[in-house]
């Protein structure tokens, strides 16, 4: 795999065999962050569940104190007054079959976080299939199935990120931008580990937080202490 001169430059601050403490990690990813746009710090967590088992699923949400960085768009399938509430919230896209209908027909994804009043699920359902696997259909536990959409799009657009585990048990989420620097990153970091060890399965067994690694979007992955993590 082809790797350019900063990715090299940045490589060498980073020891490869060290696990690192929190504040010296993102010290580093903010560090090894030198591409010309402000790169995103994503937090890569591999835990100890088996994501084949319904009772050992980890899934949630939570708003990050400093936000991400970037302003989500946000798609809400409602009618009536739920969809002015949703508009007045300020959603970037409200509607109901027509939308379902542009983004079977359209192959239309111009939009970060998709919500829905409990009464649209039927409708939103046949988008299963293109939804589900880019991580984008709504879910009670994820806040994003709710009557209460004034808060629901306040809060993404606050910053609110949703973890959930991929098929290999790994939880990828952005802790915010390369410009936040080390003490908001490591706020930002400490609430999503709090939510991940808050949501741990009463079935899971053994070690929970396996690794931890923090990277920027071009740099090297950076890893940490999964003993020295408690969120």
């Amino acid at each position: 795999m082809f790797r350019g001169k900063k990715y090299k430059d940045s490589a060498k601050i980073v020891d490869r065999s060290k696990q690192y403490d929190v504040s010296e990690a993102l010290d580093l990813a903010v560090k090894t962050s030198k591409a010309k746009f402000d790169e995103t710090i994503e937090a890569h967590i591999k835990l100890g569940v088996d994501s084949r088992h319904a009772d050992q699923q980890v899934r949630g949400a939570i708003v990050l104190p400093h936000g991400t960085g970037k302003t989500a768009k946000v798609l809400v399938f409602a009618k009536g007054p739920k969809a002015d509430e949703a508009q007045a919230a300020g959603a970037d896209y409200v509607g109901e079959m027509e939308l379902v209908q542009k983004i079977q027909g359209e192959n239309w994804f111009d939009f970060d976080v998709v919500v829905a009043t409990p009464d649209m699920m039927g409708v939103v359902g046949r988008l299963g299939k293109v939804l589900g696997p880019k991580g984008l259909m709504p879910s009670p536990k994820a806040g994003t199935v709710t009557m209460d959409v004034t808060k629901a799009v306040n809060e993404i657009k606050a910053g609110k990120i949703e973890y959930r585990l991929d098929k290999t048990n790994i939880i990828h989420c952005p802790i915010g931008k390369a410009s936040f620097g080390k003490d908001k990153l490591t706020e930002n970091f400490n609430a999503l580990m709090g939510a991940i060890i808050k949501a741990k399965p009463a079935a899971a067994k053994g070690q929970y937080l396996r690794s931890v690694v923090v990277a920027s979007t071009m740099g090297p992955g950076i890893k940490m202490n999964p003993a020295r993590i408690s969120g």
